[in-house]
């Protein structure tokens, strides 16, 4: 009898053992699992900061392969700040693509100078692509823009090379959708330009340069952008090219040369004129010349006819020797026209034949 209860026990206490060296595995296993999906120090240190984030949140966003890091340090300082703001929406906006560490310090810098900025916003204008943290700073210090030198015309043809600073803040409800530093830079240069091309002298410009400044800022340029115009502020001016006067020397030089075409053109024209008539006078003194080398022809016809007799024959040769001596001492050609209308070579004299009577 004692031998069978001593084996029970033996057994019994052999089962218990067994037992918890498997509650003990298990345990250990659950600790492993614990330290290795749960980061301990971030859930200790959410703990004592006052932000208490649960293991199985923890293990969520490790799963979701999220910086948990990141996130825990943020919701620590939102919630040392006051802020209120959950976990859920910075692993959120984070998963979106935001910033959840520049929107928590514009919150901050937001409820320290008392702006009213609610989460929802501040997590638009981030995922927007605005720096809603420097959107912040800008309305309470406003932001200087310096614009480039622009260039402007008075009525003189005096060129003005203009560089002004504009003053702006933020202008919050406008962060989503209102237009950024370029639309500003753009509507100041083209204030200035107005303003500028205006004025019957540049003098006058230069005398009041605060012209400039209140004509611009009376134009509303910061409607439908991101932020208020305060002030503008001409930094300065410097005087550039007579704009004008090149304008003119450029003219004047195109209407030179389109004389000169013109003129080149008649010159043309003219020269080609003269040279038909000179051609014209070449085929008419060829056709002369044709109608002379009828002449000995008809003379010796009319010889061998009888119509004509050797001495009209020889007056003839008389008359026509003394038409020649005639021009010659007159200094014209036999054809009557003078040698500097008609430089040819002049005919020699005819010999005049001899008849045997």
């Amino acid at each position: 009898m004692i031998t069978t209860n001593y084996s029970t026990l033996i057994a019994m206490s052999t089962a218990g053992i067994v037992t918890l060296s498997v509650l003990g595995g298990v345990l250990v296993l659950v600790l492993i699992l614990m330290f290795v999906m749960v980061p301990m120090r971030l859930w200790f240190r959410a703990l004592v900061s006052g932000a208490h984030v649960t293991m199985t949140k923890l293990v969520g966003m490790k799963m979701r392969k999220v910086d948990v890091r990141k996130i825990v340090l943020t919701y620590i300082t939102a919630k040392k700040a006051g802020l209120t703001i959950t976990i859920d929406e910075l692993e959120t906006h984070l998963m979106a693509g935001g910033d959840i560490e520049r929107v928590v310090k514009a919150l901050i810098s937001a409820k320290s100078a008392s702006l009213d900025l609610s989460n929802q916003t501040a997590k638009a204008i981030d995922l927007a692509g605005r720096d809603v943290y420097q959107a912040v700073r800008t309305s309470v210090v406003p932001k200087i823009i310096e614009t480039p030198a622009i260039s402007a015309m008075a009525k003189d043809g005096i060129e003005l090379r203009v560089k002004a600073k504009v003053t702006v803040m933020s202008n919050m409800h406008m962060q989503i959708q209102g237009a950024g530093e370029e639309t500003i830079i753009a509507r100041v240069g083209e204030g200035i330009v107005t303003t500028v091309g205006s004025a019957a002298s540049h003098k006058i410009v230069l005398e009041n340069p605060d012209s400039i400044s209140s004509t611009v800022l009376n134009k509303g340029l910061d409607s439908g952008t991101a932020y208020e115009i305060v002030s503008i502020d001409i930094a300065d001016i410097d005087v550039g090219r007579n704009i004008g006067a090149e304008l003119d020397i450029a003219n004047a030089e195109a209407e030179k040369r389109i004389a000169e075409a013109k003129a080149e053109e008649r010159k043309c024209m003219a020269i080609a004129a003269e040279n038909e008539m000179k051609a014209r006078v070449q085929e008419m003194r060829a056709v002369v010349i044709q109608a002379e080398a009828e002449v000995p022809k008809a003379l010796a016809k009319a010889l061998s006819s009888g119509k004509m007799s050797a001495m009209d024959y020889y007056n003839l040769m008389n008359v026509q020797a003394d038409t020649s001596m005639r021009n010659a001492i007159s200094g014209k050609n036999a054809d009557g026209s003078s040698n500097d209308e008609k430089k040819a070579v002049t005919p020699k004299p005819r010999i005049r034949p001899k008849l045997d009577i």
